[in-house]
C-alpha cells in the first residue's frame, strides 16, 4: 500500500525517543529530557510584539513563494555585513525552518545515483533526504580522536565522479564539533579541487564557545562562491524552533530550482513567522549573547560533572549545545535480568532507571556514544546528574 521510495527511509529517531519521554511523562513520571535540540528559553518579546503587530496588521495572507522581499534583504544584508560578502536578495530563499530549506536544497541538487558525502557522525535527517531525492549518501568515518573532524585526505579518497554535493554541519549536531578556519580552509582547498559543491548548514553559528569566532564557508576561497550553499534560520539563535523559519543563500540559478520546488510543496513559509523573523534579524540581539552565555554554563558544569561519574568519557564541544559521550564503558553491565549491549539499550537504561532521556549514537551514525542536549535549565542538568549517578549504582 505504501510507496516503496518511502519505505527506503526510516522516522527520526530523535523524535521517537523524545514521544517516549512524553509519554511516561503523560503517565506522571518526571522525566529529564536532553533528546531534542531546542533552546529552553522563550522567543524573544521584541519578536514576539512583532508577530503580534503583523497579525493586527492583517498580514496574514500568502506572501510570495521565496519569502517576504525585505526578509530576504535583510538576511542577504546580515551575511554581508558580518563575513565581508556579497549576496543579493535574490540569491536567498526563505522557507519552513533550515530542515525544509535542505530538503529543497538536496532535491533541488541530487538526482539518480548522485553521490552525496556525509560526514559522521551525521545529523540524522542528511541521509534520508539525500534518499528520498534518489541519490546516493556516502557516509565519511571520523574520529573521536580527531573530534569528529573530516580528515581531509580520507575526503578526497571519498570524491568520486558521481559525487555531487558535501554536506558540513559546523558547528556540528551531534557532536558540537566546531572547525577553526585553517581546518576548515583545507575542506575547501579539496571542494575547489574537484569542483564538488558544498552545502554549509550553519544553523548553530551562533552558539561557539571559548572565545572562539565561527567562521562561514563562503569566505574562505573567493572561486568558491558558486559552489558553496549556506544554510541557516532563526530556530536556535532565537529559540524560534515553532515559528519555523529557514533560509539559504546560493547562487541565483540554484534558488530558483528551490523556488520552483518549493511552490508545488508549502509555497510561501509561515507569513506572520517571515514577520517575526525579520525583528529577529534586524532588531536587537541582546538576547541571543545571553543565551550563548548561558549554553556555555551549562556545558562547563555538565561535561564536568557527566565525566566525573566515570562512565562517559569525550571531548568537550566547542559549539551547539550538545555532548556526544562515549558510553561503551555500560556494555557488558546488566540491570535488571539486562544486559547493556549496545547504545539503544544504554538509552533505554538510563530512560527507564533514571528517567533521563537521550539519543543513542546510533542514530546518527556512530554506535557506542550518545547525545546528550544540555539546552534545558542547569536544574534539570543537576537533577539529571543526580539520577544517572542513582541509576549507574544499579548496575
Amino acid at each position: 500500500m505504501i510507496s516503496k521510495h518511502i519505505d527506503k527511509i526510516t522516522g527520526s529517531p530523535t523524535m521517537a525517543v523524545a514521544a517516549k519521554a512524553k509519554n511516561l511523562q503523560a503517565q506522571g513520571v518526571e522525566v529529564i529530557d536532553l533528546s531534542v535540540g531546542e533552546p529552553d528559553f522563550p522567543t524573544p518579546a521584541n519578536v514576539k510584539e512583532a508577530a503580534i503587530k503583523a497579525i493586527n496588521a492583517n498580514y496574514t495572507r500568502y506572501t510570495i513563494n521565496a519569502g517576504l522581499p525585505a526578509l530576504r534583504k535583510a538576511v542577504a544584508d546580515k551575511i554581508n555585513e558580518r563575513y565581508g560578502l556579497d549576496y543579493k536578495p535574490a540569491e536567498v530563499i526563505i522557507s519552513s525552518g533550515a530542515k525544509h530549506s535542505l530538503y529543497n536544497l538536496i532535491n533541488a541538487l541530487v538526482y539518480i545515483d548522485d553521490e552525496v558525502i556525509i560526514p559522521a557522525p551525521y545529523w540524522v535527517s542528511y541521509p534520508e533526504m539525500v534518499t528520498l531525492a534518489h541519490g546516493t549518501p556516502v557516509i565519511l568515518e571520523t574520529t573521536a580522536e580527531s573530534g569528529f573532524k573530516i580528515n581531509p585526505a580520507d575526503l578526497e579518497k571519498a570524491i568520486t565522479p558521481k559525487t555531487k554535493l558535501l554536506v558540513l554541519c559546523n558547528p556540528s549536531n551531534p557532536t558540537g564539533t566546531t572547525y577553526t578556519k585553517d581546518e576548515l580552509l583545507a575542506i575547501a582547498n579539496i571542494v575547489k579541487k574537484t569542483g564538488i559543491f558544498v552545502v554549509s548548514d550553519e544553523i548553530y553559528a551562533e552558539l561557539v564557545y571559548d572565545g572562539l569566532k565561527n567562521t562561514c564557508f563562503a569566505t574562505l576561497i573567493p572561486e568558491l562562491r558558486d559552489k558553496t550553499i549556506l544554510v541557516n534560520g532563526v530556530s536556535k539563535s532565537h529559540a524560534m524552533t515553532g515559528w519555523r523559519i529557514g533560509w539559504t543563500l546560493a547562487p541565483e540559478p540554484i534558488i530558483k530550482a528551490m523556488d520552483k520546488l518549493q511552490s508545488h510543496s508549502t509555497s510561501n513559509a509561515a507569513s506572520i513567522s517571515q514577520h517575526a523573523a525579520l525583528e529577529a534579524v534586524l532588531g536587537p540581539q541582546d538576547s541571543v549573547h545571553a543565551m550563548q552565555i548561558e549554553f556555555e554554563k551549562r556545558r562547563n558544569y555538565f561535561y564536568d560533572a557527566l565525566v566525573a561519574l566515570k562512565m562517559f568519557t569525550g571531548v568537550k564541544p566547542q559549539g551547539a549545545f550538545y555532548l556526544f559521550m562515549d558510553v561503551t564503558s555500560f556494555y557488558g553491565k546488566n540491570y535488571n535480568g539486562t544486559i547493556i549491549a549496545n547504545s539503544i539499550d544504554v538509552a533505554m537504561f538510563l530512560l527507564n532507571e533514571a528517567n533521563v532521556a537521550a539519543v543513542p549514537g546510533s542514530a546518527f551514525g556512530a554506535e557506542g556514544f550518545m547525545r546528550f542536549s544540555y539546552a534545558t535549565s542547569m536544574e534539570n542538568l543537576q537533577k539529571a546528574i543526580t539520577k544517572i549517578s542513582a541509576a549507574i549504582a544499579k548496575l
